[in-house]
């Protein structure tokens, strides 16, 4: 694998543990809400991340690179934090759509930085597809805890 494969590479896999925060963040979220329609919402939102991530490792494969399969460390400790904190508020709904417009925000920026970089047209056009998955999860996310914040 050449230099500029390898690059594409680290950032796909960059891509793919982001994937794997936002698959496990959204399962969480199900977990933590009683609204039956946030929970499948969030379920759903969690399967799609699943998929993107399924879809990016898939690249990384035919880049003759070694996909990653598992979330950041960082993702791991906000979920045990998003769980304790959840714990004290109640869980409310509010509560568990900030954490959740949280971790969208972090998606958001890791999917514009890797568009900064440069990538194969193929790859692009895939970021690019999932990034526009990423802002509208944030935009609803961000909705509907505004309208949960209002009530």
């Amino acid at each position: 694998m050449n230099d500029q494969a390898k690059d594409v590479v680290k950032v796909l896999n960059n891509l793919i543990e982001t994937c794997k925060d936002g698959q496990e963040g959204f399962k969480t979220c199900a977990e933590d809400i009683k609204n039956p329609e946030l929970k499948a919402l969030f379920i759903k939102r969690s399967q799609e991340c699943g998929v993107s991530a399924g879809e990016l490792q898939q690249e990384v494969i035919a880049l003759g690179g070694e996909p990653e399969d598992s979330t950041s460390v960082s993702a791991d400790l906000h979920r045990r934090w998003v769980d304790l904190k959840s714990l004290v508020t109640g869980k409310s709904e509010e509560a568990v759509l900030n954490e959740a417009e949280r971790g969208e925000d972090h998606a958001k920026a890791a999917y514009k930085e890797a568009l900064a970089q440069p990538l194969p047209a193929n790859v692009y056009a895939i970021v690019e597809r999932q990034f526009g998955g990423v802002q509208r999860n944030h935009d609803q996310v961000k909705a509907l805890r505004n309208i949960a914040r209002a009530s």
